[in-house]
């Protein structure tokens, strides 16, 4: 039980790390790109608000648990737990290798259901509440949020546009870039709410199914290990997936930058603290960046690249079932 819980938690280690790892790109690329901030620096931003961002998560753990499912106590849960997360790490890490943005959210909850669907195949106790988690936290956001981030960012630009029409160019590049800053580092605390949930939950979970703690009890140095990982792989930073978003996917001033970045960081902050739902940071800055584009021109966004993130992105739940529900089986003598 003892190697188990200290797999579960390590391999929890590299998901956070690879969460961060991958997911810089969504609160560096277009702060970069624009000029805003140097690359050092927009690194360092975003990994100090993510890392504040995975710490002011705490309170919203616990609901975010209570929505997915209950995993079973013993070698089993901790079995299904260890699958999923091993699922969502190399998922996570081919499409990295492909520089493609794609959700570690429902990479890891697809995982978890499918690692759930093995258990029960080889008669095991499988997930509670698996059909309602599938529909409510992974294929509804899937769906639902990058139309409604693509939306408003593309309506967005029209008045903020009107907003400084009677000023110079230079000088609403300028004060964009300086907004960007701030817009840079809300994406990120917005990352840090929404995916220092995912890692603390699992971590919980685990401690659960092990008899460490009660369910509802989050030890203090759960989210501290989230946070730290969580922020040391946005530090460490994700470029090619970086170069992916900023440059080959669509070309944006540093207006639309801001107006992109806000509104994804709004989207974030309204899922993690208002509807208590898991949404995919690059899902919702991805769209974004695509709706302020698409603004000044469709003819400005990559068709072909965009092509292959959304298929990426719909590949995703897919991949992560069946990889979850093939390691569980592969591991299944260990229950």
């Amino acid at each position: 039980m003892g190697f188990l819980l200290g797999a579960v938690i390590a391999v929890a280690a590299v998901f956070a790390f690879l969460n961060g790892f991958r997911d810089a790109s969504a609160a560096v690329a277009l702060s970069v790109r624009t000029r805003a901030l140097t690359p050092s620096l927009a690194v360092l931003l975003a990994g100090v608000f993510n890392c504040v961002g995975a710490l002011a998560s705490v309170a919203l753990t616990a609901a975010f648990a209570d929505r997915l499912f209950t995993v079973p106590p013993g070698r089993n849960g901790l079995v299904l737990l260890l699958a999923a997360l091993i699922a969502a790490c190399l998922w996570g890490i081919y499409l990295w290798w492909r520089g493609y943005p794609s959700s570690s959210t429902h990479a890891l909850i697809s995982a978890l259901v499918g690692a759930s669907l093995g258990s029960a195949v080889i008669g095991h106790p499988p997930l509670d509440g698996i059909n309602t988690t599938m529909l409510t936290l992974v294929l509804l956001p899937l769906l639902v949020s990058p139309i409604v981030a693509f939306v408003l960012a593309f309506l967005a630009v029209q008045p903020t546009s009107w907003a400084v029409r009677n000023t110079a160019p230079s000088m609403v590049n300028r004060r964009m870039r300086q907004l960007q800053s701030v817009a840079g580092a809300a994406v990120a605390f917005g990352h840090g709410l929404q995916d220092g949930q995912r890692t603390t939950a699992v971590v919980l979970f685990a401690l659960v199914a092990a008899g460490f703690v009660g369910a509802g009890e989050i030890p203090v140095w759960v989210p501290l290990f989230t946070a730290g990982l969580l922020a040391a792989g946005t530090v460490f930073g994700g470029w090619r997936i970086s170069h992916t978003m900023g440059h080959r996917l669509v070309r944006v001033d540093p207006m639309r930058g801001f107006v992109a970045q806000m509104v994804g960081a709004g989207l974030l902050f309204v899922g993690a603290i208002g509807l208590h739902m898991p949404l995919s940071t690059t899902h919702t800055v991805t769209s974004a960046i695509v709706g302020a584009g698409a603004n000044q021109r469709f003819a400005s966004v990559n068709g072909r690249v965009l092509t292959r993130i959304a298929v990426a992105w719909l590949a995703t739940p897919v991949a992560c079932l069946l990889l979850g529900a093939l390691f569980f089986l592969a591991l299944s003598p260990l229950t």
